[in-house]
């Protein structure tokens, strides 16, 4: 399933951000995003390094899986170990020996949900840390500031995202507080370009919030931009609302949005919303789902998801999934799998954390390859049958 190697790779990155429409079969978009430490491939998936570990994983790994950006976390990394002292030790991609792309989101949904004591209010967020109970106050100047430390090639305006289902009137006030701090996250990038915190490679998105409110995305869209941003992000989704509503209003979003730039879907997800957003016309994905669901013994196949604490497994000669590009997949019994997880061993949970993250990776790459060749209706149709419909695809 493993189609990467066939796709064409830009020889030398421009020492500016850029963006590049390749492709395009209805909605869906083949495309390049350009940056001075690598050309990303989209659709991308983004494997998230939250505090500069991909879990369970090497960097190598992750490279190799076919990834070329990772996420970082503001919150995370300004708690722990700091940003002021990640910049020290060179930023980053050095600090975690990553060459590649990095995404940092903006930390404020991490504050919003893990945040002993919050309080919001137009300067910022006051909280304490989930850590050691520490005040902290992230406002969108000090968010922009720890992302130019880390040295994130794209970065994140602050914003508040809320839980799902929320009264209109809260989703209103949220998004237009982001709206404001969306222009004060602007400034302190471009004076961050003009200081050298920033170089003029890495690039600001700005995130659209409104809910499941189609007015009020439109409203927030509109709105940024007329801003200007190099890249735009749907935020606010995947936090309550289910995916039939979450492709609903994905759908009525994207319209406002330029076709001549980046969409980044946020915290999205599983296989089926990547195939179903793909095809509205995202271009950049992130989610824990890979390694998380690996700790906890799923696997991600070509033939459904599979729970590898089922007793079924015990005795199952058979590898994980003949058709993964990943040798773990194809040279480990499931036997050997269920054992590992049954008995807590790390093996088990790296193991398919590998699987997992290689699979996501030859999900994208089937779908550029698809969108390259005109068929992405009918290869969407044909691999979601096999992923849901088998008879494993419930056990999760």
């Amino acid at each position: 399933m493993n189609v990467a190697t066939t796709e064409h790779v830009t020889e030398k990155p421009s020492p500016a951000f850029g963006f590049r429409l390749l492709t395009q079969d209805g909605n869906a978009r083949r495309s390049e995003i350009v940056t001075p430490r690598g050309v990303i491939r989209t659709p991308a998936f983004m494997p998230v390094g939250t505090v500069a570990t991909v879990k369970a994983l090497y960097p190598e790994q992750v490279r190799d899986a076919g990834a070329d950006i990772l996420l970082g976390n503001t919150y995370h990394l300004m708690l722990r170990p700091g940003a002021e002292r990640v910049a020290k030790l060179g930023g980053l991609h050095k600090f975690m020996r990553w060459e590649k792309p990095i995404l940092t989101d903006s930390g404020g949904f991490q504050v919003m949900s893990l945040g002993k004591i919050r309080k919001i209010t137009e300067e910022g967020v006051a909280f304490q840390s989930h850590i050691d109970g520490s005040r902290h106050m992230l406002s969108p100047e000090r968010s922009i500031e720890i992302q130019c430390l880390l040295g994130s090639d794209i970065q994140m305006q602050f914003d508040e995202c809320i839980e799902l289902p929320a009264e209109r009137k809260e989703v209103e006030r949220a998004m237009e507080l982001s709206l404001r701090w969306a222009e004060r996250s602007k400034r302190a990038f471009e004076m961050q370009l003009a200081s050298g915190g920033a170089g003029p490679g890495q690039a600001l998105f700005a995130i659209v919030q409104g809910g499941t409110d189609v007015e009020l995305r439109r409203r927030s869209a509109e709105a940024l931009v007329g801003m200007d941003f190099p890249g735009y992000a749907v935020g606010g989704l995947a936090v309550g609302e289910g995916h039939e509503a979450m492709i609903a209003t994905l759908g009525e979003t994207l319209p406002h949005l330029p076709a001549g730039k980046p969409r980044y879907l946020m915290g999205v997800g599983t296989p089926l919303d990547l195939i179903e957003s793909v095809r509205l016309g995202v271009d950049m994905f992130d989610c824990v789902m890979p390694t998380r669901n690996g700790r906890h013994g799923y696997a991600f196949t070509w033939n459904g998801p599979v729970n590898m604490r089922n007793a079924k497994h015990a005795e199952d000669p058979s590898p994980l999934d003949a058709l993964s590009s990943c040798p773990a997949a194809r040279e480990y019994s499931r036997a050997y799998i269920h054992h590992l997880i049954k008995s807590g061993e790390y093996l088990g949970a790296m193991i398919l954390s590998w699987v997992n993250t290689v699979f996501y990776q030859d999900l994208m790459a089937a779908m550029r390859s698809a969108i390259d060749d005109g068929r992405f209706d009918a290869w969407a149709a044909e691999t979601k049958a096999r992923i849901t419909a088998a008879p494993t695809a419930q056990e999760p």
